[in-house]
C-alpha cells in the first residue's frame, strides 16, 4: 500500500523523509556507478525500474476500502543489490504520485522506506541466504521476492500503527489491526509475485546470461557437461 497524500501526520512524514533520505542518496550513487562500470546493463537497469514501476501500480481492492498490490522491487534488489533500488523505488514513488496520484509527495518518505528500503534489503538478505545453504536460484528468487512483499506491507502498518496508534491497544493494536487487513489480499498477491519474478529471471537467464554472471546473479559458466542452474 502506498500511503495517501496528507494521511500521515506532518511531524511523522518529515521523519520518514528524514530516515529514507541517506538511504536514496546512497542509492543515486550507487546508479551512477553501475552505469560508469558496466554500461551494458543500463538496459537491464531501466527493465527492473519498469518491472517496479508496474508492478507496485496496480491497485487491487482489498477489505476496508484499503487497496494491495504487488511491489516488484525483489526483482531490482536481486540483480543490482538494495542500494539501486533505494533509488529507483524512489524514483518510481515520484512519478507514481506525480501521474495517477497514487502514493503522494508529504508520504514520499514513508512510502520509500517501506518499498525502496526494506522490501529490497529483505529481498537480497533472503536471496543470498538460501543461495549460501544450497538452494536453486529458482527457490532464492521466489522466496526472495515474496518476501520482500511482505516486508514492504509489514513496514507500512507499523508505520500507520504509528501515528494512529488504538485507543485501547496502542501501538501493538494497531499494527495487528493494519497488517490482519492488509494480510487477507497480500498473502495472495507475494506469492504471485514471486512466482512471477522467477518466470523473469528464467527469461533473462536465456537472453541475457553474461549480463547476469557480471551481477553476480548467476554463478561462473559451468563446465559443459554440468546442467544450466534454475
Amino acid at each position: 500500500m502506498h500511503i495517501a497524500e496528507g494521511y500521515l501526520p506532518p511531524l511523522h512524514a518529515a521523519a520518514w523523509t528524514v530516515v529514507a533520505a541517506p538511504f536514496v542518496v546512497h542509492g543515486a550513487r550507487a546508479v551512477v556507478k553501475q552505469v560508469r562500470e558496466d554500461p551494458d546493463t543500463k538496459l537491464l537497469l531501466g527493465a527492473a525500474g519498469a518491472f517496479a514501476f508496474v508492478l507496485s501500480a496496480l491497485k487491487i481492492p482489498s477489505v476496508t476500502g484499503s487497496s494491495s498490490h504487488p511491489t516488484g522491487t525483489g526483482l531490482g534488489a536481486i540483480l543490482f543489490r538494495p542500494p539501486v533500488m533505494a533509488m529507483l523505488g524512489t524514483i518510481v514513488l515520484l512519478f507514481q504520485a506525480l501521474l495517477i496520484a497514487h502514493g503522494g509527495i508529504t508520504t514520499l518518505g514513508a512510502n520509500a522506506f517501506s518499498l525502496a528500503i526494506v522490501g529490497p534489503w529483505v529481498a537480497y538478505g533472503v536471496f543470498v541466504l538460501v543461495r549460501k545453504l544450497g538452494g536453486g536460484l529458482s527457490l532464492g528468487v521466489f522466496l526472495a521476492a515474496s518476501l520482500a512483499d511482505l516486508a514492504t506491507y509489514s513496514t507500512t502498518s507499523v508505520q500507520l500503527a504509528l501515528a494512529y496508534p488504538d485507543v485501547t491497544s496502542g501501538v501493538l493494536g494497531s499494527i495487528v489491526k493494519f497488517g490482519t487487513i492488509f494480510s487477507i489480499t497480500q498473502i495472495p498477491l507475494a506469492i504471485c509475485e514471486g512466482l512471477l519474478t522467477v518466470l523473469i529471471v528464467r527469461l533473462l537467464i536465456k537472453v541475457s546470461p553474461d549480463e547476469l554472471r557480471r551481477l553476480g546473479v548467476l554463478r561462473p559458466r559451468p563446465a559443459a557437461s554440468a546442467p544450466q542452474e534454475v
